[in-house]
């Protein structure tokens, strides 16, 4: 008998024992348990008591069989991923297996299969019903005991825990051994998926996908309230670079790989470039050494993966092509009841369709969004924007002012008439289809392009993100009205991308801001060409008589303007007199400010450079430390300054030192006395190496003529 069709008689009783009529319900769970259907009975039915340890105690497995191996279907949640040094498991369990032949299902009716299986349910409860050790004393607990192995202070601590324990518990423990109080405890090492949920003291450790032992990382916090968070740890690994080494199994000798990936890098990507290298398509990679948790889109930092790391590839499709042979021999068995057959139909398509769980879900084109989710500052949204429309469609496109809405509109329509533009609102949305039409073809052309940059500011917004949305209606009814928010709400999916025009206009005898068209997305070159002239033509008439009103207006202030010079030129010269017998008493106090003021500023200035230059000062090396330079600068006086410096240290460390001392490098040289020669006057970026003043030298300061 196949094993598809073992695989059905397994679906069959699971569903007549448990009642659940969902097949593809059936079969996760079925699929979960790999098809022990004591194991995947034992977790959906409901028991009275406490969990065991190891409650079901299932018989030895067989040994590996080649068919079996080649036709189990993957763990449809795996994503190709299994566990480090996981060893091949045979394929159906031995759930599957423990039925006798004379359960197996032969032609007949309706009935007979009911029988059949209502004596498979039977056997099934009582085996489950005896596998069930009810003594406590004989539980086996240690298989299920989570080890934690806490590093803290350069020591090891090993805690041992019940998986139903929460965190709290581990946090007393932990407290037991290091007498670090809980609310000071931070810790780091949680599987990156789970580290949000590692925080909150109830939550259990059988919910946070841990290994049987795990590496924790106790970090005492100071009074300061310092937090050490996982997210804070995956930051600063993004940018570093992991070291992945690659064992390529099932060749005729194991091929190694080793390849650079910066921290971003996410899985799938990783995959790709594999496959680039070792012609093994993503769908049919096979890893281990992935921690727990991870899927495609986890980069490397949030992995929790070393920065050199271990990992093993197989080629499941070569694995399955070497079984082929076994396969085609292969018992098949048929089902003669239209009812049954029609029942188990999406299974067998399941189990056949092994490559739908195997296989990797395909490289994402690029994001569809243009501004991330919850963007919540519309300057970096229209950043973002901006750089990502650039990205995805490429040259040539449309000049985008990037800014706030309110700036852009400030700029296009509060101005003078004459110097006023159209705000042109491009509104995007990554779901639309008509989006890469638009973007690709429309917004591409020379002409379009040109008519922007000559009569319009260009604002771009991507609305695929409801969040996002929501934030940039609420500017519109900021910043021009609620009719504007109400219109751009109002544009359906089908009709987006679109472009919202915005004028300045007269309204009821008072100059505001309006939508003056809306062109959707669903329109051609040409009429796209033809709206925006339009609009750009009927905008200037309505300004035509706004540009005279302002001509008059200039010339009426221009008059009014002269009127008011030749009025101050008459006061002007009324008042010269006055201010001319007080004109030699204002000078006299001016020029005793005047040096009292280069006075101070001189001061402040000399202050200001000696404080800049003892803030650039390194740090002077103690006397025991090696490749120190002691220098000795003579004064004018005739006493010193010493300071010790690193050989690495720069003349500039030495010029920063005098300056500091209140010796401004403007108007004291340096002199080295052999050989003789003025420091100030090389390049100050040597060091003190190169220009041999170590281990020990003296410079005289002479002050310049």
């Amino acid at each position: 008998m196949s094993d598809n069709q073992d695989k059905e008689e397994t679906l069959a009783s699971f569903q007549m024992i448990t009642g659940i009529e969902d097949v593809g319900e059936a079969f996760s769970h079925l699929e979960a348990s790999n098809w022990d259907l004591v194991e995947a009975l034992s977790r959906v039915m409901p028991h009275d008591d406490e969990p065991l340890a190891n409650p079901i105690h299932t018989p030895e497995p067989p040994a590996p069989d080649p068919v079996a191996v080649a036709s189990a279907p993957s763990n449809p949640n795996s994503n190709g991923f299994r566990p480090f040094n996981f060893d091949e498991l045979p394929g159906p369990s031995q759930g599957a297996r423990m039925f006798p032949s004379k359960f197996r299902f032969s032609p007949g009716s309706q009935m007979d299969l009911y029988i059949h299986l209502s004596t498979v349910a039977s056997q099934l409860l009582a085996q489950l019903t005896s596998s069930i050790n009810l003594d406590p004393s004989r539980q086996n607990n240690n298989q299920n005991i989570l080890t934690f192995n806490i590093h803290f202070n350069q020591q090891l601590y090993q805690i041992r825990m019940q998986p139903n324990a929460t965190i709290e518990q581990l946090k007393r423990k932990i407290f037991d051994v290091t007498n670090v109080p809980q609310c000071r405890q931070a810790l780091r090492g949680w599987p990156p998926s789970k580290a949000s949920d590692a925080q909150i003291p109830e939550t259990q450790l059988c919910t946070l996908d841990l290994a049987p032992e795990s590496e924790l990382i106790l970090v005492d916090l100071t009074d300061d309230g310092f937090m050490d968070t996982e997210q804070d740890e995956v930051t600063q690994r993004l940018d570093k670079v992991f070291k992945i080494h690659i064992v390529e199994e099932g060749g005729p000798e194991a091929r190694r790989l080793t390849l650079n990936f910066p921290g971003r890098t996410t899985i799938q990507e990783l995959k790709t470039n594999v496959y680039y290298i070792t012609s093994i398509p993503v769908r049919h990679q096979e890893w281990s050494g992935w921690p727990s948790g991870c899927d495609n889109d986890t980069n490397l930092a949030q992995s929790g993966i070393e920065q050199t790391h271990d990992f093993v590839i197989r080629n499941i499709a070569e694995r399955t092509s070497n079984n082929s042979n076994l396969l085609a021999n292969t018992e098949v068995v048929t089902l003669d009841s239209e009812s049954s057959a029609d029942e188990f139909e999406d299974a067998t398509d399941f189990n056949n369709s092994e490559y739908i769980f195997s296989d990797s879900p395909p490289v994402q084109p690029l994001n569809r969004h243009l501004i991330p989710n919850n963007t919540n500052d519309e300057t970096s949204g229209s950043t973002q924007f901006v750089d990502n429309y650039i990205q995805r469609f490429g040259e040539p496109h449309p000049d985008f002012y990037v800014g706030s809405l309110e700036s852009a509109l400030r700029l296009a329509c509060h101005k003078p008439a004459k110097e006023r533009k159209l705000l042109a609102i491009y509104l995007h949305h990554g779901e639309s289809i008509l989006t890469n039409v638009f973007c690709d073809h429309l917004m591409k052309d020379e002409a379009i392009i040109q008519t922007f940059r000559e009569n319009f500011v260009l604002y771009g917004w991507d609305m695929t993100y409801e969040s996002n949305k929501d934030m940039f209606l609420s500017s519109l009814t900021a910043c021009i009205n609620s009719n504007a928010s109400l219109t751009a709400r109002n544009i359906k999916l089908d009709k987006l991308p679109a472009i919202m025009l915005v004028g300045k206009s007269r309204l009821m005898g008072r100059q505001t801001c309006e939508v003056l068209s809306v062109i959707h997305g669903n329109i051609g070159l040409v009429d796209l060409q033809s709206r925006l002239i339009e609009t750009t033509v009927m905008y200037e008439e309505q300004l035509q008589g706004e540009i005279r009103e302002e001509n008059e207006r200039a010339a009426r202030d221009q008059v009014k303007a002269e009127q008011d010079m030749a009025y101050e030129e008459t006061l002007q010269a009324d008042m010269a007199k006055e201010a001319a017998k007080r004109q030699k008493e204002a000078a006299q106090a001016a020029e005793r400010k005047r040096i009292e003021s280069e006075r101070a500023e001189e001061d402040a200035r000399r202050e200001s450079i000696r404080l800049v230059a003892s803030q650039a000062l390194p740090k002077e090396p103690a006397e025991h430390e090696a490749n120190i330079s002691k220098i000795r600068v003579r004064k004018p006086t005739g006493d010193f300054l010493e300071r010790r410096f690193f050989t690495r240290d720069t003349l500039q460390d030495l010029l920063n030192f005098v300056t500091a001392s209140g010796f401004l490098i403007d108007e004291y040289k340096i002199i080295s006395s052999w050989p003789r020669r003025d420091l100030t006057a090389i390049n100050a970026g040597q060091t003190l190496e190169t220009l041999k003043l170590y281990p020990q030298e003296t410079v005289i300061l002479e002050e310049r003529f």
